[in-house]
């Protein structure tokens, strides 16, 4: 199978366009540019296997953070892509509904499992066939959200057909409102987190599933010991913990954002989707302007079957936090001279 291109290949930009990683300002992933503070650790805990009481202090914080029942199953994985290829083995393969165009690893995962893809724009193009459904809630690239109560319609739908729902919410902190979070515990359902987004820790690799349990008993035996470093339980019950430093975490981050948007709407670049963690706009020569930007030294993310559209991340600038979005300012005004009129 064709292998997927994601955001965040800098080294190839650099081997394409040159420069060192400090020449670039990396806009081409959907991860939050500044990593939430981390807490002081002691030796043992590199030096130790993680253990019960560490790990259990971890999944009750994500339980209290993103607000899981007591009988929710909380499963903690090197990374939401971890359970991603786990997806296709909860039942016998037949066929899934992807509604997309989302991120292509989960249509990827199951194809690789033997399961057949049925490609939905809606909920409503889902055929009763299917026996197992991929949404991503809100969508990356497009941004696209799905109504909470839909979904839960649709999860119940699933289990009375012995099928299961895959609600992946990697983009979902900035946006609770359609969470399913509170319900993930009912059968066939599957809410799955990113770690690393929001917190700005996407090297960490952490990522959970929130589900029945029954589910959870079967992700974590897949899983195996340890599945999970010490460190990265240690600091993920720190940042769920954060309190107001998390909350003015979440404000900074809001406020780049719609800097974001003012500097794309400056440069005459229609946005047509995102979320808190990136935007998606228009351009009829988007592939071309990828370009053009990173000839500045700018990485955004362009999409193969899509020539119109260009995703970019929040950008920080590290040297002057009053402005944060200088160097994206300069690169698209350099960048302009070589758009297609």
């Amino acid at each position: 199978m064709k292998k997927i291109e994601h955001g965040g290949a800098l080294d190839r930009a650099m081997s394409q366009y040159g420069g060192v990683r400090s020449d670039w300002l990396d806009l081409s992933t959907g991860i939050n540019p500044e990593p939430f503070h981390l807490p002081d650790m002691s030796s043992d805990i590199w030096n130790s296997l993680p253990d019960e009481g560490l790990l259990t202090k971890a999944l009750n914080g994500a339980r209290t953070y993103y607000g899981a029942a007591p009988a929710t199953a909380i499963v903690a994985a090197p990374g939401t892509q971890a359970l991603i290829q786990l997806m296709p083995w909860m039942k016998p393969s037949g066929e899934v509904a992807v509604v997309g165009p989302t991120y292509q690893e989960h249509e990827f995962c199951f194809a690789k499992a033997g399961w057949a893809i049925r490609h939905c724009s809606s909920l409503r193009e889902i055929p009763v066939s299917a026996g197992a459904v991929v949404i991503v809630n809100p969508n990356n690239p497009d941004g696209r959200s799905v109504d909470r109560a839909d979904l839960l319609k649709l999860a119940e739908e699933m289990a009375n057909r012995q099928g299961f729902l895959v609600v992946d919410e990697a983009f979902a902190d900035m946006h609770p409102e359609n969470s399913l979070a509170a319900d993930a515990g009912k059968k066939g359902l599957i809410v799955l987190k990113s770690f690393g987004k929001f917190f700005g820790l996407a090297g960490l690799r952490l990522g959970f599933a929130l589900t029945s349990p029954e589910t959870g008993l079967f992700l974590r035996e897949r899983l195996g010991p340890w599945a999970v470093s010490g460190p990265a339980l240690a600091i993920a019950a720190h940042a769920f913990a954060g309190g107001e430093a998390l909350d003015a975490f979440a404000s900074r981050l809001q406020t780049r954002r719609k800097l974001l948007s003012e500097v794309l709407a400056a440069h005459g670049l229609m946005e047509i989707g995102g979320t808190a963690l990136f935007s998606l706009v228009r351009h009829e020569q988007a592939h071309g302007l990828h370009d053009s930007l990173c000839r500045q030294r700018v990485l955004t993310r362009k999409f193969e079957h899509f020539a119109d559209r260009l995703r970019f991340g929040v950008p920080l600038d590290r040297n002057d936090a009053d402005k944060l979005h200088l160097r994206l300012t300069l690169a698209l005004r350099a960048a302009q001279a070589d758009w297609p009129k």
